[in-house]
């Protein structure tokens, strides 16, 4: 089995003069749950190389027993460091794709051409694709074979508006994901604030928030069974 995991090149959160990037626990769970489920692992980024960490995922409040076993991993660390360019990959060669979020995916995924068509090139395979937390906002442009919104009558999770203004950048973000859902005609749910929850609905996994990412995990890895 061979899984693809594309992560953010967006630093920036927006015009605070904060960085942010992808979330380190929502990178390091799915990616040992993958690993230690057997599947080969490839990481990609839109600009290859090192995705930028956010800072706030490092702290010591943030960590979880899979992110201190990716500290311990200097092979994992080095994958990560190394991601491939996004463009240079072909939806043929993976059982499934996995986004981890981060709020640099409202930014850089959400809007990229390459992403876009990656996600559809994996849905009109009947290959099962998964997100996390902000990850699904990548599907805002993503559409069915019908040309409407993928996410239009589908359900969907991600992270919440309740949850976005907890950490305070309600205004900061470039659309809130709770919001966007609903206006593509997405059937938007969500679990308690913080805990885990996901959603399968056919081949489209999501999880609303960094508690809900190797659950994602499991689910597609199911899917791939």
């Amino acid at each position: 089995m061979k899984v693809l995991m594309v992560l953010t090149s967006h630093d920036q959160l927006g015009d605070t003069g904060r960085k942010t990037g992808f979330w380190l626990e929502e990178f390091a769970a799915p990616y040992y749950a993958f690993k230690d489920a057997g599947a080969e692992v490839v990481l990609a980024s839109p600009a290859g190389g090192q995705p930028p960490l956010d800072p706030k995922s490092d702290e010591p409040d943030a960590q979880t027993e899979q992110t201190e076993r990716f500290g311990k991993d200097p092979a994992a660390q080095q994958a990560l460091a190394n991601t491939v360019k996004l463009d240079s990959v072909n939806a043929a060669d993976f059982d499934t794709v996995f986004y981890p979020g981060g709020h640099g995916p409202l930014w850089d995924l959400a809007e990229s051409p390459v992403s876009i068509a990656l996600i559809e090139a994996f849905e009109r395979s009947g290959k099962p694709i998964g997100f996390v937390c902000h990850a699904p906002g990548a599907l805002r442009h993503v559409k069915a074979v019908n040309g409407e919104p993928l996410i239009k009558g589908r359900r969907v999770t991600g992270f919440s508006n309740s949850e976005e203004a907890a950490v305070q950048l309600t205004e900061v973000v470039p659309f809130l994901i709770e919001d966007e859902f609903k206006k593509l005609g997405g059937q938007y749910e969500k679990g308690a604030d913080w805990q885990s929850f996901v959603i399968v609905d056919g081949l489209l996994v999501t999880g609303q928030n960094p508690g809900s990412s190797s659950e994602v995990a499991k689910a597609l890895l199911t899917l791939c069974a």
